[in-house]
C-alpha cells in the first residue's frame, strides 16, 4: 500500500500524486515499466516486475517486440500484468545518461504512456521514476522532466479517462527529491492553508 505525500490537481477530475510505495503493489490500472528497447526485464524496476508478476509479462513482452519491433521513447508497449494488482504495464522506454537529447526522449517516453493509458481507456496509472536507477539519469532532472510531462499533457489534452496519475517512489532519497521538484512545480499557497 503507497503513502500519498502530495496531490495536485491537474484536472477537476484528474489528481496527480507522489506516493512512498511498491510500485508492483499499486492497484490501479496500468503501472508504467522502465523498460529497454527490447523488453528485456533483466534489471531494476523491469525485473522487479517480472519477479512480482510472472514469466508471462516477459513471454508478452517478447512477443510485442517479435510483431512490433524494438519499442520506440514516443510510442511504448503494453501487455497484461500477469499475477499483479494492476490490469497493464505500458513498458516506457526511458533515455540512457549520456546518448543525447535525453530530456526530450524522457518528456516523449512520459506523454507516450499517457497517450497508450487513454486509447486503453484507463482510469488510473501509476510510474516510476523512469531512467534514475540503473540508466543513470540525474534524479533532480529526471524529476522535473516527468512532472512537467505529466502536466503539460493532461494541460494540452485533457485524459477522456483518467482519473488518477501518480507517481510510485519506493526508495526515500528518490522521492525527497521529487518532492523538493514538486513543490517548485506545484508551489503551496501558504495563505490559502
Amino acid at each position: 500500500m503507497s503513502t500519498i505525500r502530495a496531490t495536485y490537481p491537474l484536472s477537476p477530475t484528474t489528481p496527480l500524486e507522489i506516493a512512498q510505495g511498491n510500485l508492483t503493489q499499486e492497484a490501479v490500472d496500468a503501472i508504467v515499466n522502465a523498460a529497454n528497447r527490447h523488453l528485456a526485464h533483466g534489471g531494476g524496476v523491469a525485473a522487479a516486475i517480472v519477479r512480482a508478476g510472472g514469466s508471462s509479462i516477459q513471454r508478452e513482452s517478447d512477443a510485442w517486440v517479435h510483431k512490433h519491433g524494438p519499442v520506440t521513447n514516443a510510442d511504448p508497449a503494453y501487455t497484461l500484468a500477469g499475477k499483479l494488482p494492476a490490469r497493464f504495464i505500458i513498458h516506457a522506454v526511458g533515455p540512457r545518461q549520456g546518448e543525447g537529447d535525453e530530456d526530450a526522449k524522457l518528456a516523449s517516453a512520459i506523454q507516450g504512456s499517457l497517450r497508450r493509458g487513454d486509447e486503453l481507456k484507463l482510469k488510473s496509472i501509476a510510474f516510476p521514476a523512469i531512467s534514475t536507477g540503473i540508466f543513470g539519469f540525474p534524479k533532480e532532472r529526471a524529476a522535473m522532466v516527468i512532472l512537467v510531462a505529466i502536466k503539460d499533457y493532461c494541460d494540452e489534452m485533457p485524459p477522456d479517462y483518467l482519473q488518477k496519475v501518480r507517481m510510485t517512489i519506493i526508495d526515500q532519497p528518490t522521492l525527497d527529491v521529487f518532492h523538493s521538484v514538486w513543490e517548485i512545480i506545484f508551489p503551496v499557497d501558504k495563505g490559502s492553508e
